[in-house]
């Protein structure tokens, strides 16, 4: 199972952050949340709660890390602002 879910979720990582890609991948991943229409449907109720657990984890993860990212080099930027010498 690992040889099949390992490549699936590094591209679904490198395409979250190409920020070309991102909101859609995003979009998508809430679409596939709330659709009836999955790959383990919710009628199985252990394997369909297993699979959108897992997409929404997955989501949660990679998009909080961007965030932190994100708060991360602009923490920087404000912290070293450059400096402007007058002549």
């Amino acid at each position: 199972m690992k040889f099949f879910t390992q490549p699936l979720y590094a591209w679904y990582r490198t395409t979250l952050q190409n920020s070309k890609y991102r909101w859609l991948i995003v979009l998508g991943s809430l679409f596939y949340l709330v659709s009836p229409f999955n790959l383990a449907t919710d009628a199985l109720p252990i394997l369909g709660w297993i699979d959108d657990g897992v997409i929404a984890t997955v989501l949660v993860t990679e998009v909080s890390q961007l965030l932190l990212a994100q708060l991360k080099t602009r923490k920087t930027k404000s912290a070293n602002p450059e400096t402007v010498s007058v002549s």
